[in-house]
């Protein structure tokens, strides 16, 4: 046995079985799976929540729940949601986010292997015609089950099911994947072409079928009388009920309401009963608009490939008659007939004139040069482009007169040095430019352990003096106490 990364990774989309709210989650895809097998794949919040409220148990469910188990079960990847922008008229209706939801494959498989555990059958998805003629002959012998045996009839009763739950199950399946978002993608690009005329062929082939044999089957169930009917289930109810089984107590009511319930869905699926309508008319429309769609797709794929190749073949043409015009009178009869002069281009502006005749031509007077813009609020004027300009002799001029100041700034410092000593107790009244240059080299060595540092033209230096003795900074802004230090230039 190899063990795959996909075997090891956990299943999200199974969280819903087993979470505090599962008497939530359940109830919701289970909505979802119905509404799926009949082939409504998207649900908006509104219907999700009108429907489970139709429920007891869902009394005081509100819609804030009911949005935030939708957005859970969208994280744990059972739902696909989508924003429906189709009917949005507004900027607060965008902004408001009304989605509408589709069940995920991987919650399709869930759903139908807890309904298998639930005694309903499952099986893959294609379209078989075949099973189409075989449940048209199994009704065909529905007059003859009235007389036939127990177990004959049971028999007879188990084809037809299964013929018609694979049947239902297969088509759902094929048609959502058709359905999908991904089979949308797919129809858009070129290799669809490939196989476009097969899948066409493989949906028309399940068209004929059922158009040639829903007819004869919704006859033979019309035919059927309800005692028939009846008669039948009731033979395959009482086999049922008389199969032995190991500590499970057969229930005779659950198994005719199971058993009818089944045969309800047969008919209902071929026989249309007033305004509504059968499922096969409904399968029949579907298959026929997913057929339509295909060659819509196909169709714009050929145009968008043939599309530059015709407008070249087009234009050479145009200009091939255009170069054979003998003045250019017999180039302006052509222009009217190629570009058209039903609805010509009419410009207005006080475009200046040589002439003010009403009798003169248009050909006749000089051209005018109209500058137009974008009439967009994105648009802005192109920046004009121009070169880099020197600035070296400005900078250096700047570097200049830089280096001169702190070269008085220097002489200036230096002139409070004495003996290569600064005693703050003995400096006279000084700037505060002076003063915070002077408290900065203090700071610098205060930082070290060592009370060493350097001044910013490399100059070391190291503090003496006792912390505990203050003196009096007088500058001219005021007056500055402070510990009586003293810095000490070395070399």
């Amino acid at each position: 046995m190899h063990i795959t990364e996909q075997l090891r990774k956990p299943v999200k989309e199974a969280t819903y079985l087993n979470v505090e709210n599962t008497d939530r989650y359940r109830p919701i895809l289970r909505l979802f799976y119905l509404e799926y097998e009949r082939m409504k794949y998207w649900l908006y919040q509104e219907d999700v929540y009108h429907r489970l409220r139709e429920d007891p148990y869902f009394s005081n469910y509100t819609p804030e729940q009911c949005q935030q188990d939708l957005a859970k079960l969208t994280d744990w990847g059972n739902l696909i949601a989508l924003q429906d922008s189709r009917n949005v008229k507004t900027l607060e209706e965008f902004k408001n986010r009304r989605y509408q939801y589709q069940l995920s494959e991987y919650s399709v498989e869930i759903e139908r292997m807890v309904i298998r555990l639930e005694n309903l059958f499952v099986e893959g998805a294609s379209l078989e015609p075949t099973l189409l003629e075989r449940i048209k002959e199994s009704l065909s012998k529905l007059a003859k089950m009235q007389d036939a045996s127990v177990s004959r009839t049971y028999g007879w009763w188990q084809g037809l099911e299964s013929d018609f739950v694979r049947l239902n199950q297969n088509y759902q399946d094929y048609m959502r994947a058709l359905n999908s978002a991904r089979a949308e993608e797919l129809m858009r690009t070129r290799e669809f072409l490939i196989f476009k005329d097969h899948l066409i062929e493989y949906l028309r082939t399940f068209v004929k079928a059922l158009q040639q044999n829903a007819t004869t089957i919704e006859t033979c169930i019309k035919h059927a009388s309800p005692a028939q009917i009846d008669g039948i289930l009731g033979k395959v109810v009482e086999y049922e009920i008389n199969i032995p089984r190991i500590d499970v107590q057969a229930d005779q009511e659950a198994i005719r309401e199971r058993t009818q319930g089944k045969w309800t869905s047969i008919e209902e699926w071929f026989v249309s009963k007033g305004a509504k309508e059968a499922e096969a008319v409904k399968v029949f429309d579907a298959t026929n608009e997913i057929i339509r769609r295909i060659t819509r797709y196909a169709a714009r794929l050929s145009e968008v490939g043939n599309m530059g190749a015709n407008r070249r073949e087009e234009y050479f043409k145009v200009a091939e008659m255009f170069g054979n015009c003998q003045d250019i009178n017999e180039a302006h009869r052509l222009a009217a007939c190629v570009f058209g002069v039903e609805a010509p281009l009419h410009l207005k502006g006080d475009m200046p004139r040589e002439t003010d005749s009403i009798h003169s031509s248009l050909y006749e007077e000089e051209p005018c040069t109209v500058k137009l813009a974008p009439q967009v609020r994105t648009y802005r004027e192109k920046a004009k482009r121009s070169g880099m300009a020197d600035h070296s002799k400005e900078q250096a001029q700047i570097r200049k007169e830089m280096l001169l100041r702190l070269e008085r700034e220097r002489v200036l410092l230096d002139s409070y040095i004495k003996d290569n000593r600064l005693a703050f107790a003995q400096l006279p009244v000084i700037e505060p430019q002076i003063r915070d240059t002077f408290l900065l080299w203090l700071s610098k060595a205060l930082e070290n352990g060592n009370r060493r540092a350097k001044t910013e033209d490399g100059r070391a230096y190291h503090l003496e003096g006792n912390p505990e003795e203050t003196c009096v900074l007088e500058c001219t802004d005021g007056s500055f106490v402070m510990p009586a230090f003293e810095i000490c230039f070395e070399g």
